[in-house]
């Protein structure tokens, strides 16, 4: 007899915003004057989010891409106008207004580098991986180490089909990602006291496991530059700072990445940055969030949510800092 094992993101229909819903609601805000809808969402926040000056996407005709009812959640989406407009992207200012000035950050040509332990390196320019893998839409649930919180759809692809094409050695264990490096037009990185560019890395488990995805786009769309567009990374189970933008390359390694916050702040940030309630960080207790676009706080859920499904990857390490 076959049994079917219900995952954890598996929710019931009835648990979601329907995606009907979900556009309909959208239109309505875009007539709404974004100024309203932001001023509720938190100090300095303002209105210059997904309404920004257009671009031209070449990959633009590959959205929508179909949902994937597998991965969703239960608690309403994050409006588009606050999820693209609330950003943290340091290569283009420290505060959470950086949308005017990410619209600097080219969107092709874009060159994909994959190297390190792998058969054989090579570049890939986006428009070309983008034809190798097959897009799809994921609600996740989103959690910052600052104790704030957002539901998103993501559209992307599994990372294990970027390790495929990487084709890596059976001695590479971590694969370190890496933002692109321009000061010309991202000021942040004219200071020196940064450890420029940005870096993180995962382990090849937590890289090919079911939930991890190279995201292309948002809401529907090709990736804005303030969110990180053309690719970038999310694992929903991991605090976000280890969700690296603009991404140029992947290098398959034998040795543990030194992720750009571990660098700066080892105290603070380490490599497993995984969810857990339990352990606060240094300064504040990560017990509760608040959920973007509100004051209501929450309870924090172990590894966000989806314990259940990556608990596995941790066991017989107690010994780690595994939720810094």
């Amino acid at each position: 007899m076959l049994i079917k094992r219900k995952r954890g993101w598996e929710m019931p229909e009835s648990a979601v915003t329907s995606e009907t819903h979900f556009r309909d609601r959208r239109r309505l805000m875009k007539g709404i004057a974004a100024g309203s809808i932001l001023a509720a969402a938190a100090p300095g926040l303002t209105a210059c989010g997904s309404e920004a000056a257009p671009m031209d996407d070449p990959s633009a005709g590959l959205y929508p891409a179909q949902r994937n009812m597998r991965y969703r959640v239960d608690r309403d989406l994050t409006s588009e106008e606050l999820a693209t407009s609330y950003n943290n992207f340091y290569e283009f200012g420290s505060s959470k207004n950086i949308v005017r000035a990410a619209q600097k950050l080219p969107i092709r040509p874009w060159t994909v580098t994959l190297d390190g332990m792998v058969e054989k390196e090579q570049q890939i320019a986006i428009d070309d991986l983008l034809k190798q893998v097959k897009l799809e839409e994921r609600v996740y649930r989103f959690r910052c180490v600052e104790a704030w919180a957002m539901t998103v759809p993501w559209t992307g692809f599994p990372m294990r089909k970027l390790v495929e094409i990487a084709k890596p050695l059976s001695g590479a264990k971590y694969v370190r990602m890496e933002t692109f490096m321009d000061p010309s037009i991202a000021p942040g990185q004219k200071q020196s006291w940064y450890p420029w560019p940005y870096v993180d890395g995962l382990t090849m488990a937590e890289a090919t496991h079911d939930l991890t995805l190279l995201a292309t786009g948002i809401y529907g769309k090709p990736l804005p530059p303030q969110n990180g567009t053309p690719l970038r990374f999310i694992t929903p189970w991991k605090y976000g700072f280890k969700q690296v933008k603009s991404i140029v390359r992947f290098t398959f390694t034998d040795q543990r990445p030194v992720g750009y916050w571990e660098a700066l702040q080892a105290r603070e940030y380490g490599f497993w940055a995984n969810v857990n309630p339990e352990v606060s960080h240094p300064r504040w207790s990560q017990a509760t969030e608040r959920l973007l676009g509100s004051d209501e706080r929450v309870p924090t859920q172990l590894h966000n949510g989806y314990a259940e499904f990556v608990g596995d990857l941790y066991k017989g390490m107690e010994g780690e800092k595994l939720f810094m």
